[in-house]
């Protein structure tokens, strides 16, 4: 039912915690499966110099969010918005087809903890990382976004 790498990465998750002094936060949930991925991120210089999780739920849910912080740590802030829920199962050589929302959940927590260091930076996130599924501080469900 999962790969080996899945496995690996439920058994012995990478970067979890969470950044103290973190320039970006990130928390999502479904509220259907009950998984909720937080994602702190302390980003130096449009770089990812730390990210650590904290996520609630299943194996897939731990998984996804142990591969995502791999796939973004060091990288820029733009490679890390290009890192795509499809990118995150291909990383992890696969998931069952019942497990690919845990993938995009962790897509959408990247996008929610760089935009969350944008408003931080007086920024508005929007027209850079697009929908970061944080409604609560969209501003655009008024607008039927």
């Amino acid at each position: 039912m999962y790969t080996d790498k899945v496995m690996e990465h439920f058994s012995n998750p990478r970067n979890v915690g969470e950044i103290e002094d973190a320039n970006g936060v990130g928390t999502v949930g479904n509220p259907k499966c009950g998984d909720i991925m937080k994602i702190t991120l302390r980003i130096e210089d449009e770089i990812v110099k730390d990210v650590k999780f904290k996520t609630y739920g299943c194996g897939a849910a731990v998984a996804t969010s142990s591969i995502a912080t791999e796939l973004i740590k060091g990288r820029t802030i733009s490679e890390a918005l290009n890192v795509t829920n499809k990118a995150v199962v291909e990383a992890l050589e696969g998931l069952p087809p019942a497990k690919i929302h845990c993938s995009v959940l962790a897509e959408e927590a990247i996008k929610s903890a760089i935009a969350d260091y944008y408003r931080r930076q007086g920024i508005d996130p929007l027209p850079i990382v697009g929908c970061d599924a944080d409604c609560a501080n969209c501003g655009q469900a008024a607008a039927g976004h």
